[in-house]
C-alpha cells in the first residue's frame, strides 16, 4: 500500500512541477500589435491604415515583437517594436542591461559615465549627433536621429518600445506625433 502511495504522489507531484515549469516558461508575454489599434496610428499619421503585419522573434537574450502598420498613403507607415527577456532563455541579462549599454553614455549625469561610454558618444556624435533625452515618457526616453526624423526609444520597466514613423512632418513633428503613440502604448504594456 506505501508503495502504490508513494507511486500515486510521485506522479502527482511530476505533474505538479510539469504544470509549474510550463507556467514559467509561458511567462506573460506582449504583442506589439496590441499596444496601439489601426485607429489610434491612423488618427496621429492622418491617414488610414490598411493592413497590420505582426511579427515576433528571439534575439540572442530578447524576443522582439514587431508591428508594422501599412498606411494608404505607405510613407506614413508606422513601425512598434518591443523588447522584452525572452522566457525561454536562462541568462541574467535583461533589456535594462542592453538599454544602459546603448543609452547610458547620454545619461545627463556626468559622474555615472564611464571612459567606454564617453568614446561611444563621441563616436556617436560623429555619426549624426547623440541620441536626445525625452521627459516624461516611461523609465527613460530617447529620440534618436536618422535621415527619415527618428526613432523614439522607450525604457519601461525591464522591457522597451521604439516606434519609428515615416511621411513628410519635420523632425520635431515626427516626435511628437511620437510621443502620442508612445502615451498609449505604454498604457497597455
Amino acid at each position: 500500500m506505501r508503495k502504490l502511495l508513494a507511486v500515486c504522489l510521485s506522479i502527482a507531484l511530476s505533474g505538479v512541477l510539469a504544470a509549474c515549469r510550463e507556467r514559467a516558461s509561458s511567462t506573460v508575454k506582449h504583442d506589439a500589435c496590441s499596444l496601439i489599434s489601426k485607429d489610434e496610428i491612423g488618427s496621429v499619421q492622418e491617414v488610414s491604415v490598411n493592413e497590420i503585419k505582426s511579427s515576433e522573434r528571439s534575439e540572442g537574450v530578447f524576443r522582439v515583437s514587431q508591428c508594422f502598420y501599412t498606411a494608404a498613403e505607405f510613407s506614413k507607415s508606422v513601425n512598434l517594436a518591443l523588447v522584452e527577456k525572452d522566457p525561454n532563455q536562462r541568462s541574467q541579462r535583461r533589456p535594462k542591461d542592453f538599454w544602459k549599454e546603448k543609452f547610458g553614455a547620454y545619461n545627463t549625469n556626468e559622474k555615472e559615465r564611464d571612459e567606454k561610454s564617453k568614446t561611444k558618444a563621441r563616436e556617436q556624435h560623429e555619426k549624426g549627433g547623440p541620441p536626445k533625452k525625452i521627459s516624461g515618457l516611461g523609465d527613460d526616453a530617447y529620440w534618436v536621429s536618422n535621415r527619415f526624423g527618428g526613432v523614439l526609444y522607450i525604457l519601461k520597466s525591464d522591457a522597451f518600445i521604439s516606434i519609428g514613423l515615416g511621411g513628410t512632418d519635420d523632425e520635431a513633428t515626427k516626435l511628437e506625433k511620437s510621443k502620442v503613440l508612445a502615451r498609449k502604448a505604454l498604457e497597455r504594456l
